[in-house]
C-alpha cells in the first residue's frame, strides 16, 4: 500500500485546488460538485440525528460535505477536549462542541478562510464560547502536543497527500489514551 504520492506530484497545486473548491462549497453549496453536502444529506446517508442537525445554523449545515459519522463511532464526553482536522464549516464541531459543553473544548483546523469565517459564525450563533477555529492543515495542526483528548475527521485525509505526515500529526496532539474517531 503506498502512503506517499509519487515523486512528481504537485502537492502545492493540490492544496490550492482544494481550498478553491471548499471555498465554492462555503459561498455557494446549492451549486454543483461532484460529491454530497447538506443536512439532508448527513441525515439520511450518513445516520446523523436530524433534530441534533436542526440546531446548528443553515449556514453551518448547508456547507457539510463529509464522508462518514465520526459521532456514530463514539460520544464526546463531557469536558473532554476535541479537535476536528478539516473542520470546514463546523458542523461536526459544532456537535463535539455541545457535547463536550461549558467544561470542554472544541478546536477546529481547517486551511480554507471561507469554511473558518462560517464555522466561527456558526460557533457565535450558538452561543458556544468553547470553540476556537484556526488555520492550519492535517500535516501542521497548530495544536499543543498532548492535548486533545478526541481527534475527529470526517473526510479530509483523503485529500491529504502526506498521510503519514497527517497521522503523526495526529497521534502528537492526542493525549495518552485519547482517541482518534475517523
Amino acid at each position: 500500500m503506498a502512503v506517499t504520492c509519487p515523486i512528481d506530484f504537485d502537492v502545492a497545486s493540490l492544496r490550492v485546488e482544494v481550498q478553491t473548491m471548499y471555498s465554492r462549497v462555503a459561498t455557494s453549496p446549492n451549486g454543483e460538485f461532484h460529491f454530497h453536502r447538506g443536512p439532508q444529506y448527513a441525515a439520511t446517508m450518513l445516520g446523523y440525528d436530524s433534530t441534533e442537525l436542526a440546531v446548528l445554523p443553515p449556514d453551518v449545515t448547508s456547507s457539510f460535505a463529509g464522508v462518514g459519522n465520526p459521532h456514530a463511532i463514539g460520544r464526546v464526553p463531557a469536558g473532554a477536549t476535541v479537535a476536528d482536522i478539516g473542520c470546514g464549516a463546523g458542523t461536526d464541531l459544532l456537535l463535539a462542541a455541545r457535547r463536550a459543553g461549558p467544561r470542554g473544548r472544541a478546536i477546529g483546523v481547517d486551511m480554507t478562510e471561507a469554511m473558518r469565517q462560517r464555522a466561527t459564525a456558526g460557533a457565535s450563533a450558538c452561543g458556544l464560547d468553547n470553540v476556537e477555529v484556526r488555520n492550519g492543515d492535517a500535516t501542521r495542526l497548530p495544536i499543543d502536543d498532548r492535548s486533545v483528548d478526541v481527534v475527529i475527521s470526517n473526510g479530509v485525509l483523503n485529500l491529504v497527500p502526506e498521510k503519514e505526515r497527517a497521522v503523526a500529526e495526529i497521534a502528537r496532539v492526542l493525549k495518552p489514551g485519547g482517541r482518534w474517531t475517523g
